[in-house]
């Protein structure tokens, strides 16, 4: 159970900093999913907490398109 309740805080985490980062940067989703060269629906889903679980390459890709390393997303 902790295991899972550990995944889950991280999942939130990195959803929370990638909008965090986001609206810092001044853009939008939609902006953001160009810029990634990802599907607007995908980060959505990303920062809402639907998708919990993104793959290291789209994880890269959202960290590249906000100018920031990739661990920065997991602080």
């Amino acid at each position: 159970m902790m295991v899972y309740k550990s995944q889950n805080n991280m999942a939130n985490s990195v959803s929370k900093n990638i909008r965090k980062l986001r609206i810092k940067k001044g853009i939008s989703q939609d902006r953001l999913s160009k810029d990634a060269d990802l599907a607007l629906n995908t980060i959505v889903k990303i920062e809402t907490g639907e998708s919990p679980n993104p793959t290291v390459d789209t994880l890269e890709k959202l960290a590249k398109a906000l100018g920031v390393p990739t661990a920065e997303l997991f602080k």
